[in-house]
């Protein structure tokens, strides 16, 4: 009797998907790589380029990430645009991704995320904000890829 491996359901390859590429996509592929880099290929992408956000490397470093060499892209700079999974975590990237994938047979998962970006305070009150998304953002994509971590249907 033979079993399938807990692998046959992970994707080969996947893309992130925000409005910028500064903070959430980004900060998403950075966790997948270090996470499940070994297994399935990714890269992040948003509806238009934005400018690297400090944050975001700062609390990516924290847990030993190294995003300082990220290059925010939009989708019309992806080099290859075949993949099996779309996460998006913004509506406008959402509406790209369902344009990009119309004539694919790729799956497209919205993962509403909040833009801490947006929080205003000290430092530490935003970076705490930056760190809260991090971490949500570990515990899914741990729980998406992790074998038999998904159930089908």
């Amino acid at each position: 009797m033979s079993q399938a491996r807990p692998d046959d359901d992970l994707p080969d390859s996947v893309l992130f998907a925000c409005n910028l590429n500064a903070v959430r996509s980004p900060m998403a592929l950075g966790i997948a790589r270090y996470m499940f880099g070994k297994k399935i290929y990714f890269d992040s992408a948003g509806v238009r380029p934005g400018v690297l956000d400090p944050f975001m490397v700062t609390v990516m470093d924290e847990i030993g990430v190294d995003m300082t060499k990220h290059k925010p892209k939009s989708f019309d700079d992806l080099e290859d645009t075949s993949f099996d999974l779309v996460i998006t975590m913004t509506p406008q990237a959402q509406h790209n991704a369902m344009e990009l994938t119309r004539t694919m047979a790729c799956e497209v998962e919205y993962w509403p995320t909040m833009d801490p970006s947006l929080t205003t305070g000290s430092r530490e009150q935003i970076l705490d904000a930056y760190r809260e998304l991090r971490d949500q953002l570990m515990r899914k994509i741990r729980d998406r890829f992790s074998t038999g971590g998904r159930s089908s249907g």
